[in-house]
């Protein structure tokens, strides 16, 4: 029997980009928003409603990639209500069907700042509210995963932030402000960073689909090697032929300016390119240990590969639709 699987979320960034790794009449999606490529496999469904949590029949795995994340969520209990509600429904409905596999993506998130390259035995110590709705929806996993662990799968992914084409997040911001040679570093610039190529993630996942192994598992996903913020930005400039200025503005007087920001945010009701959380993301060393899942998994694209196809894309490419997906 052909094996067929469900992605929640799958109208998304990363979800867009998976459904175009798998095979279209073995993949369904629901999501609560339309799909801006596969609406012939998409269902309408908010999973923070049970009842719309529509799972077609034959479906032997659940993909779970629906969250809430960008940073300028507000109330912030709309993390809980999705992020930990929602995968408390997800898990309820596949209990209704009998579904015993499942993928979800989590977050590196969940190990806070400044940590030393964790790997996924670290402890977990979330710092904003994302991480700390995706830990607490991991461990629920992970109580759903014990009830009847034999007849079990499951495997929770922990990328880093991930970027590409068509993704309006903060790589894509660093990019566009390098790009336009509108960007002044702040800090010293030798922290390095995680990154991780949306064409990489995707091909893991389905890797882990196919692999389709009993038991529990975790993985932190990134590519390697990791770049400093220096030399992400040399890749950029010498990929878009440009020059920046060597002047950098001392990580201090950025959060200074970061404080401000969130003052005129607050007073505006406006979100701002610029927040004291940006900038302490931008100086902070985030790194983690990925080697558990690239000793099974060989990245079909290098880091720098992952960058270049990017900026070609969304700089250098003279034929692109206005398709895109808004993240932080």
């Amino acid at each position: 029997m052909t094996k067929k699987y469900l992605i929640v979320g799958g109208s998304g960034f990363v979800g867009s980009f998976l459904i175009k790794e798998l095979d279209k009449s073995r993949v369904q999606n629901l999501d609560k928003n339309p799909s801006p490529f596969y609406n012939d496999i998409t269902t309408i469904g908010n999973i923070c409603e049970i009842n719309e949590i529509s799972i077609p029949k034959g479906i032997e795995t659940i993909i779970l990639l629906a969250a809430e994340h960008r940073d300028d969520v507000s109330p912030t209990s709309l993390y809980y209500d999705v992020n930990v509600n929602g995968t408390k429904n997800v898990l309820r409905a596949m209990d209704k069907k009998d579904i015993k596999n499942l993928i979800f993506t989590s977050s590196v998130a969940i190990y806070g700042l400044n940590k030393k390259n964790p790997d996924e035995n670290h402890a977990a110590n979330p710092f904003n509210h994302y991480g700390k709705s995706k830990w607490i929806a991991e461990n629920l996993i992970k109580e759903w995963y014990e009830k009847n662990s034999k007849e079990k799968s499951v495997t929770i992914i922990r990328p880093t932030v991930i970027f590409g084409e068509r993704n309006r997040g903060n790589v894509f911001n660093l990019l566009k402000q390098v790009a336009s040679r509108k960007f002044i570093m702040i800090g010293k610039g030798k922290n390095k960073k995680s990154m991780a190529y949306v064409g990489n993630v995707t091909r893991f996942i389905k890797f882990i689909l196919e692999k389709n192994q009993k038991g529990f598992h975790v993985f932190n996903y990134a590519d390697k090697p990791d770049f400093s913020m220096n030399e992400i930005t040399q890749i950029i400039e010498k990929k878009m032929k440009i020059q920046l200025p060597k002047m950098k503005i001392p990580e201090l007087i950025g959060l200074f300016g970061g404080y401000i920001f969130d003052v005129v945010s607050l007073m505006t009701n406006k979100s701002l390119p610029i927040s004291s959380i940006r900038v302490k993301k931008f100086c902070a060393t985030t790194q983690f240990d990925s080697s558990k899942a690239l000793n099974l998994f060989k990245p079909p694209y290098t880091l720098r590969e992952g960058i270049d196809k990017t900026l070609h894309y969304e700089f250098l490419n003279t034929e692109k639709d206005d398709i895109l997906f808004y993240s932080k």
